[in-house]
C-alpha cells in the first residue's frame, strides 16, 4: 500500500459523518473513507473484489467517528489479504461497540470537556484568543492523532486489530483524560465564577448560585430528561419575560 492511498483515506476520515442516514448511519462514510485502500486489489477499480468490497464497506456501521480508522484499516487489510466476506462482516460488526465505547470515554468524556474547562479558565486570565487558540489545539491534536494512527494500526494489524486496544499509550490516555477533565472542570468553575460575577452585589452572587445549584438538581434528578441546554433557554426566556414585565 503506497502512502498516497493512505494519504487520501485519513483525508476521507474528517468526513467520515458526512453521509449519515437512518438506514446505514456511518456505512456511507466507511465506504468513501476505505475506497483508496481498495484500489489495488486484483483487477482494479473495474474488478469484482474491489465492488463486493466496497458494497461490504458501505453496510450498517456506527462507531465513534475519531477511532473509526481502526476499523477502515483493519476491514481494508482483510479484504487484501483474502479473509472470507462473512468474517469481514463480523470483524467490522465486532468493532463497532469497543471503538465507540472507548471513543465515548476518552473524547465526550475526557478531552472534550478539559479543552473546553481550560479555554474558559484562560478566557478569564488572558487574551480571549488565546483561550480559543488553546481549546482548539488541545481538542483537536488528540483527534487528528487519532485518526491518523488508528488507520496505520488497523491496517498493519488486519483481523488482529484487537491487540491496537491494548497499546499503552491508548490505555494511558483513556486512564488519565477522565481525571483530567475533572480537574479542569474543577478549576474552572469556581474562576469563571468569579469572573461571572464581578461587580455584583451579594445577593446577585447568591442569586446566581442558587440558579446554578437548581440546575444541576433539576437535570441531575427531578427531570433529567430536560437537559442543561434546555433549561437554560427557559431561564433565559423567563429572565426576558420578566425583564419586559418589570
Amino acid at each position: 500500500m503506497n502512502r498516497g492511498c493512505l494519504a487520501a483515506a485519513t483525508a476521507r476520515l474528517f468526513l467520515f459523518q458526512g453521509s449519515m442516514n437512518p438506514e446505514r448511519l456511518q456505512g456511507l462514510g466507511m465506504a468513501v473513507a476505505i475506497e483508496p485502500l481498495l484500489r489495488d486489489l486484483e483487477g482494479g477499480p473495474a474488478g469484482k473484489a474491489y465492488h463486493e468490497a466496497i458494497g461490504r464497506a458501505a453496510g450498517f456501521f456506527n462507531t465513534h467517528p475519531y477511532m473509526a480508522g481502526l476499523a477502515v484499516g483493519a476491514v481494508a487489510k482483510a479484504e487484501h489479504a483474502g479473509v472470507p466476506s462473512q468474517q469481514v462482516d463480523r470483524l467490522r460488526m465486532a468493532l463497532k461497540g469497543p471503538l465507540g465505547s472507548l471513543g465515548d470515554r476518552m473524547i465526550w468524556e475526557g478531552v472534550l470537556p478539559a479543552a473546553a474547562a481550560i479555554g474558559l479558565s484562560l478566557s478569564t486570565m488572558t487574551n480571549p484568543f488565546i483561550a480559543v487558540g488553546a481549546f482548539l489545539l488541545l481538542f483537536n491534536a488528540p483527534h487528528v492523532l487519532l485518526r491518523w494512527w488508528g488507520l496505520r494500526a488497523g491496517w498493519r494489524l488486519g483481523i488482529d486489530v484487537a491487540e491496537a486496544l491494548s497499546h499503552p499509550v491508548l490505555q494511558a490516555g483513556l486512564k488519565i483524560s477522565g481525571p483530567m477533565a475533572a480537574l479542569a472542570i474543577g478549576f474552572a468553575i469556581p474562576v469563571v465564577a468569579e469572573w461571572l460575577t464581578t461587580g455584583l452585589d451579594a445577593a446577585a452572587r447568591w442569586g446566581t448560585a442558587a440558579v446554578g445549584l437548581s440546575t444541576a438538581i433539576v437535570t441531575r434528578w427531578l427531570v433529567p430528561t430536560l437537559g442543561a441546554a434546555r433549561l437554560g433557554i427557559l431561564a433565559l426566556a423567563a429572565t426576558l419575560v420578566l425583564g419586559w414585565l418589570s
